[in-house]
């Protein structure tokens, strides 16, 4: 066995997967509310053994081995720092400053409806009245955001015809007179969001919900929060890691090429 060809090639699967998640990152540059993802790196994990009737380290836990076998791919971890604001001046547009997401009534194919999360606020008025996200999906009030219950009764039903106004707290107003209250929350451990596909995240079993103490701005879209000069940055030195890694599997073949056809020779 040659530890240098399984180190190199332990480089090689862990570059591929953070260029994966970087192209994610890259492609997603244009969604609102979009949390860019990053990688982490670390040795395989020690094993630990105890030597029975060893006197010279009593119940001391000692590595089994010595030898590394290169980098192993830890976990995928998502930034949820905000993003730029975009201006567009439209009513119905909302951007939260500060942590929290939208609460909102997803329905399944299936006809299930659930609770899903999110930081794009680029909602719109249907035909029925309803605060309802780009996808048809109901905006929850403060009531279904709180107690994660997306009833009929916590969706968001306005005038299609009268202006919309929304203050820092999520109190709605139509003709001077405050007909809802938008419903947006915090999680207490953001570990226990998970990515819902697109720009959603569903809480997973565990999770607490708490009150967000997030300012509501009415006109503007929360962007994604991916830098794409330092994400093509971070590119290139994947590029250069990854032909790192090519090379020390080269150098090795042509070394074992020549021990064995040279080398060997009688």
């Amino acid at each position: 066995m040659v530890k240098g060809l399984y180190t190199a090639h332990t480089g090689m699967i862990q570059e591929q997967r953070r260029l994966d998640v970087l192209s994610n990152n890259l492609a997603n540059a244009d969604t609102n509310g979009y949390k860019k993802e990053g990688t982490t790196s670390q040795t395989f994990a020690d094993e630990l053994a105890i030597k029975i009737k060893d006197t010279s380290a009593y119940a001391l836990p000692r590595k089994l081995g010595v030898m590394s076998m290169g980098v192993h791919i830890g976990e995928t971890y998502t930034d949820y720092t905000q993003g730029n604001f975009k201006v567009t001046d439209n009513e119905t547009d909302i951007a939260l400053d500060g942590d929290g997401f939208f609460a909102i009534a997803y329905t399944d194919k299936q006809g299930n409806t659930s609770v899903k999360y999110t930081r794009d606020g680029a909602f719109t008025v249907n035909t029925q009245g309803y605060l309802v996200t780009k996808d048809g999906d109901y905006v929850l009030n403060m009531a279904g955001a709180t107690n994660g219950d997306p009833a009929e009764g916590n969706r968001i039903r306005l005038d299609p015809n009268a202006h919309i106004v929304i203050n820092e707290f999520g109190h709605i107003y139509q003709n001077d007179q405050r007909v809802g209250v938008l419903g947006f929350v915090d999680i207490e451990d953001y570990n226990y969001l998970q990515k819902f596909g697109e720009n959603l995240y569903d809480l997973v079993e565990g999770g607490v919900r708490a009150p967000s103490e997030a300012k509501v701005v009415q006109g503007c879209i929360e962007g994604a929060n991916v830098n794409i000069v330092s994400e093509m940055v971070n590119m290139i030195t994947i590029a250069r890691a990854y032909q790192a890694g090519q090379k020390i599997i080269n150098a090795i073949d042509e070394t074992l090429d020549k021990a064995v056809n040279n080398v060997g020779q009688v």
